[in-house]
Parts: C-alpha cells; structure tokens; sequence
C-alpha cells in the first residue's frame, strides 16, 4: 500500500465493477474500508452501537450511489463524505445540538503539540468527551487529516469556522488532559 496511486487506481476498478452489480467488488470495497470508516463513526458518534448503524447505513447509501462516484476524490473520501453525513443527518434527528466557534480570525496555528505523551486511551476518553462540533473537526483533521476547506465541506461549516472548532478542540483536550478530565 505504498503507492497511494494505485490503491486509488484498484478502488476506482472496483466501484466500476461493484456498479455493474459485482457484489464481490463491493465486498472487497468494503472490507478495505470499514475498519476506518466505523473509527470515523466512532469517533463522531461516542457510542459504539449507533456506530455501528452508521457505518451500515454509509455502505448502503455507497452501494446505492456507486454509479454516481466520480474518480475526482478517493473512494475513502467519498465514503467519508457519506459517514459523515449519515452522523450527522442522525444527529439532528436526535436534536442534539453541535456548537461552531465562528471567529477564526486568531486560530490558524495548526501545529499544536503536547507537551507530554499520553496513552492512547486517555487521549481517546478525552477526544470523546468534546462538544460534537468541535470532536468533528478535530476526527475529521486532526485525525483523518482532511485539509479544513475538505472537512468544512463535509461538515457544511465555512472553512474559518473550522479552523477554529480545531483550536478550540486542541486547547479543549490540552486543558483535559492537564487536568485529567476525561480519563
């Protein structure tokens, strides 16, 4: 898997075989990416039962979407696209609310660091105890590395919006894990 190139070139042959109605193509679609799009869900979610709907849910919207894939994005991309949506069309359905900081202006430092290491557990407790808006951008960045104009498009937030829910997770987890909320 070196060669991202042709990972997204086998992805792109498979989508094209699965939307011809190979359920094998899909199925090895889908064992290649369920592992990162259920984390995604996760993380989103904070519970691992709705996760697992969610992630259910964004394979069936994929399988009935394959014919309107375009190769301008990866599959892991657009599958995301769909895991997120699916969290948060089901997030508003539940009513629960999600909270974006709006002033980016001071927030564009994206090299935040730890100033200790922390087990990964911890680390976890403390993302999943986040205000949905921000464990979003911070899954969505932080995590999964989509760059803030991607994520905010997922999300449906303006871009500023997200640069600055990722400061606000990062200076949430810092303050938590300092303190030790979260564990």
């Amino acid at each position: 898997m070196a060669d991202g190139g042709a990972v997204a070139g086998i992805d792109e042959a498979l989508v094209a075989r699965a939307s011809g109605g190979d359920t094998r193509a899909f199925e090895r679609l889908y064992r290649e990416h369920v592992g990162r799009v259920h984390g995604l869900c996760l993380r989103m979610a904070r519970d691992a039962q709705l996760a697992e709907d969610y992630t259910q849910e964004t394979f069936i919207r994929a399988w009935r979407a394959l014919d309107r894939f375009e190769a301008r994005s990866q599959v892991s991309t657009w599958l995301h696209r769909i895991a997120v949506n699916v969290v948060l069309e089901r997030r508003r359905r539940r009513e629960l609310p999600v909270e974006y900081v709006e002033d980016a202006a001071e927030y564009d430092r994206d090299n935040d660091t730890f100033d200790t290491p922390v087990e990964e557990a911890e680390l976890e407790a403390t993302i999943a105890s986040l205000p949905p808006g921000a464990r979003d951008v911070l899954t969505l960045c932080g995590i999964y590395g989509y760059a803030h104009g991607e994520a905010a498009a997922m999300l449906g937030i303006a871009e500023g919006t997200c640069k600055a829910q990722l400061h606000r997770a990062r200076a949430l987890v810092r303050a938590r894990l300092e303190s030790g909320v979260g564990r």
